[in-house]
């Protein structure tokens, strides 16, 4: 390897390759047809699994497909093809489908599991950049990765080609899941401890303080009675109900600054009635947790209390509640 010198044109080496790529996607999108649309069709009714295979970088890229696909609503899961020949081969039920990635089309490893899933009856589906190789002829369907160049210089590192085959994996997930319908709401299901899962599975009632750390009063206490009940449940505010929990207002640190600013207001003497604020913003226990986060913001406030469907206080929660549970 020799020393290059510190004039050396990073900035053009990096623009040349992701040109050599974007052709390469080019020639690959310009082939999408009749073929992938069978490949499609053929993993849409497969009643068992996906299972991607490949070996090198062809592997790495078919694991990260499988991924993709058992995130997006196509059952799958990636199998090395030397470990397959020597036992995993038993992972594969008759009612998968094979998904075989070999640019070369000749990979010793995956021509060697042809046979048995041949016998077994599982569809085949290659991909691969020669259309004449084994790999290719034997396969049911065949999808077209070739490119016109690598991004390598030397012509020897899978560059353009592993990112062709990755593109058309995604693509073949992403009209997978567009034909299922799969929804935002069946991605956070397969993800429950990513961000978006947080935010569409976490309800309410997941995160609220219930029961006596519930902050209420009734409208007959005084203002020192209130501060009494937001001290010693510490969430900013407090509810004021009737006899049976049905809400009538809240009193928050903010209207507390308000009121000791009027010198006209004694804290032993004043009712909270008088000083609360009337039909507070509420939200269901039912509703979403970021939907609290929503409101908080859009309103300028804090805390919510959580009323059933009656009116009655359920539940309270404030924006560190949310925080805590990675909501917000």
């Amino acid at each position: 390897m020799t020393d290059r010198p510190d004039s050396f044109q990073f900035a053009a080496s990096g623009r040349r390759v992701l040109a050599i790529e974007a052709e390469a996607l080019g020639a690959v999108a310009a082939r999408i047809g009749a073929e992938f649309e069978a490949a499609c069709r053929t993993m849409l009714a497969c009643r068992g699994r996906v299972v991607c295979t490949g070996m090198g970088k062809s592997g790495h890229v078919a694991r990260k497909i499988a991924a993709t696909l058992a995130s997006t609503g196509t059952p799958a899961f990636f199998m090395h093809p030397g470990e397959a020949a020597h036992g995993d081969l038993g992972m594969v039920t008759d009612a998968d489908v094979l998904l075989a990635l070999s640019y070369s089309g000749e990979s010793d490893e995956i021509l060697l599991l042809l046979p048995a899933l041949r016998r077994q009856g599982n569809p085949i589906i290659a991909m691969t950049g020669r259309a004449t190789s084994t790999l290719a002829r034997e396969a049911d369907i065949h999808l077209d990765v070739a490119v016109p160049v690598e991004a390598c210089p030397l012509q020897l590192a899978p560059t353009a080609s592993t990112t062709a085959s990755l593109a058309l994996g995604d693509a073949l997930a992403v009209a997978l899941l567009e034909a299922r319908g799969f929804t935002a709401d069946d991605f956070a299901r397969s993800h429950p401890a990513g961000a978006l899962g947080r935010r569409l599975l976490l309800h309410i009632s997941d995160v609220m303080h219930v029961g006596e750390a519930v902050p209420k009063v009734g409208p007959e206490a005084t203002l020192s009675d209130a501060l009494l009940e937001m001290s010693r449940k510490r969430l900013g505010m407090t509810a004021v109900v009737d006899a049976e929990d049905r809400l009538l207002g809240v009193y928050t640190d903010g209207d507390l600054r308000r009121s000791l600013n009027d010198p006209a207001i004694d804290p032993r003497q004043v009712r909270i009635a008088q000083l609360m604020t009337r039909s507070p913003r509420t939200i269901a226990p039912e509703a979403l947790a970021s939907e609290a986060a929503q409101m908080m913001e859009a309103y300028k406030i804090q805390g919510l209390l959580v009323t059933d469907r009656d009116g009655r206080l359920v539940g309270a929660l404030n924006i560190h509640d949310l925080l805590r549970a990675r909501v917000v």
